[in-house]
């Protein structure tokens, strides 16, 4: 097994019994493997240990995997709208963590909002695609909503999220983050196919 989907399993593990129990024995136990659990992560990511147990303290109630929504906007070309972020992990699509009282499609539209300065609307499902932790994925299970959009208004602006903002046929981008480029290839299918806007130049 993995280094990281352990660490990750062995954190979730802890913080759920530590939600749950009600023995200081079994307290002290699920606190050590959360220990254990921050160190090994402090290790590998070279953040401290404080730091890693403080983002885990943030989190309340019991641990499940972070839901996140993707916005796939394609030009007339069929190239796909991508941020560079600002952490040079690379080029990504518009994306966020859904918020309290907001459904995935609102997150949407309101990343690619917050990103790209664009209005968009949904144009349909792409699917949801389940990412797991690694070196590369970052530390936790992510479920990611995709879906495919059309800009309706607003005007290209970066934010401080990015270092650039481009359209990019997909096989030509230099750097992709984490596992975007399985979601843009599954939204360019969909956008091949044209049912869902009536015309695949809109």
């Amino acid at each position: 097994m993995a280094i990281i989907p352990l660490l990750d399993e062995i954190q979730t593990i802890a913080r759920n019994g530590l939600l749950f129990a009600t023995s200081p024995y079994d307290q002290e136990r699920y606190q050590r493997l959360l220990t254990i659990a921050t160190e090994g992560y402090s290790q590998l990511s070279s953040l401290p240990a404080e730091a890693i147990a403080a983002r885990f303290s943030q989190e309340l109630g019991y641990i499940t995997p972070k839901i996140g929504a993707d916005a796939a906007v394609f030009n007339q070309r069929g190239e796909i709208l991508l941020m560079d972020r600002s952490d040079g992990s690379g080029w990504c699509l518009p994306c966020g963590f859904v918020e309290p009282n907001e459904k995935p499609s609102q997150t949407a539209i309101r990343e690619t909002r917050e990103e790209t300065g664009l209005e968009v609307e949904i144009v349909g499902l792409v699917g949801v695609f389940t990412r797991l932790p690694s070196a590369a994925n970052g530390p936790h299970t992510l479920v990611a909503v995709v879906h495919l959009c059309r800009a309706v208004g607003g005007e290209l602006t970066l934010s401080h999220e990015g270092l650039d903002l481009a359209y990019w046929a997909i096989d030509q981008v230099p750097k992709w983050h984490a596992t975007h480029r399985q979601y843009a290839s599954a939204a360019h299918e969909l956008w091949l196919t044209g049912v869902l806007s009536g015309s695949i130049s809109d």
